[in-house]
């Protein structure tokens, strides 16, 4: 097989890797901040079950979730599901878990605004509504940045555990091209893919911090 060919296989594995990676974004980046407020919740209960769910989703392995999430239905409550749901347990996996690091960001993100912030926007006829959408959320953001960067590079890498449920992704492409050619040149095809990924990704979350240079 060519460079060309391994390639083109390649790049279609790529493909549902960044599905994955973006599907991800787009709904744990909203659940995280929803999580972040039950944990700093006045409301015991609501506060104790979301600590519940960060640390545990915090202090298991991915994989060992995407595991629960495809195979929990069938042998815990013998619900049979299509092969299809293979796709949506990937996703429901990898948004539950980087919610909750989402989430402990912007939780220290919030809680590091100093409180003048509030009393100064109370004073102007802010609701809290208001307050948090329009002056601490923008601030918070800048702040958190460098730190959902991290975890937004750790997720590019960690579409690869998808293979776990047999989801073919760029890295199961090329672990099976690898092995039916014995050659490593998929696998480092593979690691040139995943670093320009996160090269670009890198760079646009730069951008993003320049343009919220404003606010220092």
């Amino acid at each position: 097989m060519t460079l060309s060919q391994i390639v083109i296989q390649l790049l279609e594995g790529l493909i549902v890797s960044v599905r994955i990676f973006a599907i991800t974004l787009l709904f744990s980046l909203p659940l995280g901040l929803l999580v972040a407020f039950g944990r700093m919740s006045k409301n015991a209960l609501i506060n104790g079950l979301t600590k519940v769910y960060i640390s545990i989703m915090r202090g298991t392995p991915l994989m060992l979730q995407l595991f629960v999430v495809y195979y929990g239905p069938y042998y815990l409550f013998n619900i049979k599901l299509s092969p299809t749901y293979r796709n949506s347990a990937v996703y429901i996996g990898f948004i539950i878990n980087y919610a909750a690091y989402f989430a402990e960001i912007y939780r220290s993100g919030i809680q590091s605004m100093p409180i003048g912030q509030y009393e100064a926007a109370e004073i102007l006829g802010y609701s809290k509504m208001q307050t948090f959408f329009r002056i601490i959320l923008p601030q918070v953001i800048k702040r958190i940045l460098p730190s959902v960067t991290n975890e937004i590079i750790t997720l590019v890498k960690d579409t690869s555990l998808a293979f776990s449920i047999s989801v073919m992704e760029m890295f199961t492409q090329a672990k099976a091209l690898s092995s039916s050619q014995t050659s490593m040149t998929p696998l480092i095809v593979a690691g040139v893919f995943y670093y320009i990924f996160n090269f670009v990704v890198a760079m646009v979350m730069e951008k993003a911090e320049k343009k919220l240079d404003y606010y220092k």
